[in-house]
């Protein structure tokens, strides 16, 4: 038998970092997310041998362990190892003996969640195997409390629930780690016309997500001004998002992206670099409306909204650069499990 599950990777299109405490536990958040085609995969092989073997295909690494109710975290997919040990502690109350491949259509620091992808696609997958009663919502949520909390991993909550769900999603984010998610009822030729007129740019760098955020955490915690009003201007923008998309003003999405990257850079320090300003200069000035940087910043991917068929022209502009465009659609389904 073989079980597999796969959870698609998201764009943030608006209000960014607004779901990361403690911002959002003190002024509540809001983000306007997209899932694409492109996908975390895990597969689940199970052994009657009393091992368990795990295996990265993006880390070209295989670990191998005696079957244990707890595996080592020290370092070495550790990601992994942290599911296996809540899934065992809280629902199987005993040692499992298997073999997990996991793969992501992105690498890591992309932006475009996937690490918490990762962990929403072995959970979907260890759900499917031991049939627990796990819905959207306690998959998202469990997701995030093994990255956050078992391991310690900085971050917000919408990469989990975008992987779990699925779709064009309004999220709204409030104390005590509620969360709750608005499907968007986006007309197909709207949903078309945007993915037509974004075009998605790897920068060719990854970067630790983890440091900006933790700038961006201690600069909320510390009262700064300039961070806490960019941030509520990155909550107004996915209202302004929602609404453009919903009555198909989608001409508009450009500017309200350009309104966004303006604040985002004004988070924290290691967001934006001279690179990154200069490649964003060179989209606008040949056509792109508006843009940012995908996730937390530093590197990874861009994306831009061109207008009409101004994506051709940005494209040619950014020729000479190291990074590559990256062919996608919108996906409106989220996780998916099957066996076999």
């Amino acid at each position: 038998m073989i079980i597999r599950s796969k959870a698609p990777l998201r764009i943030g299109l608006a209000g960014g970092g607004t779901d990361v405490s403690p911002y959002c536990d003190r002024f509540g958040g809001a983000i306007l997310n997209a899932t694409i085609s492109l996908y975390a995969h895990a597969g689940i092989e199970p052994l009657d041998n009393g091992k368990i073997i795990l295996h990265s295909i993006d880390k070209n690494q295989v670990l191998e362990f005696d079957s244990l109710m707890s595996l080592p975290i020290n370092g070495e997919l550790d990601l992994i190892k942290g599911i296996y040990n809540r899934i065992v502690k809280d629902y199987h109350k005993s040692p499992l003996s298997f073999r997990l491949t996991t793969a992501v259509d992105a690498p890591a620091g992309s932006g475009l969640g996937t690490s918490s992808t990762l962990v929403v696609a072995i959970l979907g997958a260890f759900a499917e195997w031991l049939k627990l009663p796990l819905g959207e919502y306690d998959i998202a949520y469990l997701a995030y409390d093994i990255e956050r909390k078992d391991l310690g991993m900085a971050g917000g909550k919408q990469d989990q629930y975008a992987a779990t769900f699925g779709g064009v999603n309004y999220m709204e984010f409030y104390d005590h780690e509620k969360v709750i998610v608005n499907p968007l009822r986006i007309r197909q030729n709207y949903r078309d016309e945007l993915a037509h007129n974004l075009l998605l740019y790897n920068l060719e760098t990854s970067r630790l997500s983890s440091k900006i955020i933790e700038a961006e955490q201690k600069n909320v915690r510390d009262n700064s001004r300039e961070t806490i009003e960019a941030m509520h201007q990155l909550k107004k923008q996915a209202s302004l998002m929602k609404e453009a998309l919903l009555k198909g003003r989608i001409n508009e999405i450009g500017e309200i992206l350009d309104f966004g990257w303006r604040h985002k850079k004004k988070m924290a320090q290691g967001i934006t670099n001279p690179e990154i300003d200069e490649i964003y200069e060179i989209a606008t000035a040949n056509g792109a409306s508006g843009g940012k940087i995908s996730g937390a910043g530093g590197g990874g991917f861009m994306f831009f909204y061109c207008p009409g068929n101004k994506k051709y022209k940005v494209m040619e502009a950014l020729r000479n650069y190291k990074g590559f465009f990256t062919h996608f659609d919108f996906v409106k389904t989220g996780l998916r499990t099957w066996s076999l």
